[in-house]
């Protein structure tokens, strides 16, 4: 019997989502927690990954059980209760055995935040910057990201991938008060990507890369020519969309 688990996490304190051997990650948490509760052990097949200190609104894996839970809320309430305070699983789900959290995810969207003044509730939370950046080529930018499929100027190196092509459907930048936040949303992302695209578009916002020099980093498909990576702090996973019909 196969579940999708979604749940949601506050990634400050962990190495990541993926299980290290020398790091905490998410997934070594809810993996331990479901043993005890289950009283056996169980492996997690996470729909996406996130890096050490990145976020998660939204996140989903799957797992296989003997047989099915009886009471899915009871188990729930149970993980939650073991679990510590900045990881929270919201609910079971059954789903055919063949179903797989990554590959039938049909769209991942991630958030980048940006705070202009500092907030101590936003501490680990948004990335705090001067507000001297020039939006409107920043948002000039994010549209090229959607009239290009391949990104591997921004993806990190040694990457062990098939192809860096990527369907970006949604690239924006909205300022609204003291908070600027990146909005994009793709069939799929690759490692780093999010974070190099925000820190090569900072870039534009500062004055020192032209829209049409970030367009050449994004033809020449060279890590090199891109920025830096944008600190993790400020970006989150907010959305993992599946068929309807799958998650009821």
């Amino acid at each position: 019997m196969r579940y999708f688990i979604e749940f949601s996490y506050r990634g400050t304190g962990y190495a990541g989502w993926q299980k290290q051997n020398n790091a905490l990650g998410i997934q070594e948490v809810l993996e331990e927690a479901l043993a005890k509760v289950l009283r056996m052990p169980v492996e997690l097949t996470g729909s996406s990954r996130t890096d050490a200190g990145v976020h998660a609104e939204q996140q989903f894996a799957h797992f296989d059980l003997p047989e099915a839970v009886k009471d899915a809320d009871l188990l729930v309430y149970k993980l939650n209760a073991l679990i510590p305070k900045d990881i929270a699983v919201t609910r079971l789900i059954p789903v055919g055995d063949e179903v797989h959290s990554r590959f039938a995810a049909t769209h991942r969207k991630y958030e980048y935040r940006i705070t202009f003044r500092k907030n101590p509730f936003l501490t680990d939370l948004a990335t705090p910057m001067r507000r001297n950046l020039d939006v409107l080529r920043m948002n000039e930018a994010a549209a090229l990201l959607l009239v290009h499929t391949d990104f591997e100027s921004f993806s990190k190196i040694h990457t062990n991938v098939n192809n860096f092509r990527c369907t970006i459907t949604e690239s924006r930048w909205v300022e609204s008060g003291d908070m600027l936040v990146f909005h994009v949303k793709a069939n799929r992302f690759l490692r780093g990507m999010v974070r190099a695209l925000v820190g090569t578009m900072l870039e534009v916002g500062r004055g020192k890369m032209s829209t049409a020099e970030f367009e050449q980093v994004i033809i020449s498909r060279n890590r090199k020519n891109a920025g830096a990576q944008a600190p993790a702090e400020g970006l989150f996973l907010v959305e993992v969309g599946y068929p309807d019909s799958l998650l009821g």
